[in-house]
């Protein structure tokens, strides 16, 4: 299977890797999880903040990728940009919780570009 393929299940496991980072060790009550959420403070804040922004970049990237599968662009070309994309996003998501809120904004800025790069790609734009 093209390695694109493989990144909508990466893409779609990375919020949930941030949630861990947000949670782990500390006292959640998991009857109240969106409190606990409200009131975290520090890294584990930006973590939900980065867990948040990799749900909403997920739909996107999901979208890309099946347009362009369905436009027949080449598994070669789209497993570049998933490679791209998924790095970014890790990068984007650990650049987060850092604080590191210029390069966090690159990173982000790449993602997106894959992204547009599939769609743009499956449209004749490109190519």
């Amino acid at each position: 299977m093209p390695f694109v393929l493989w990144s909508l299940l990466l893409a779609a496991l990375l919020p949930l890797i941030w949630a861990g980072v947000a949670k782990a060790g500390a006292k959640v009550d998991n009857h109240r999880p969106r409190e606990f959420a409200a009131r975290a403070e520090g890294y584990r804040q930006r973590a939900g903040w980065a867990q948040q922004n990799a749900w909403e970049a997920l739909p996107v990237w999901t979208a890309a990728v099946v347009a362009a599968w369905m436009m027949k662009v080449p598994a070669a070309e789209m497993s570049a940009a998933a490679g791209v994309f998924i790095a970014a996003r890790v990068a984007h998501g650990l650049l987060y919780i850092a604080d590191q809120a210029a390069l966090r904004s690159l990173s982000w800025l790449i993602g997106l570009l894959a992204g547009l790069y599939l769609f743009l790609r499956a449209g004749g734009v490109l190519g």
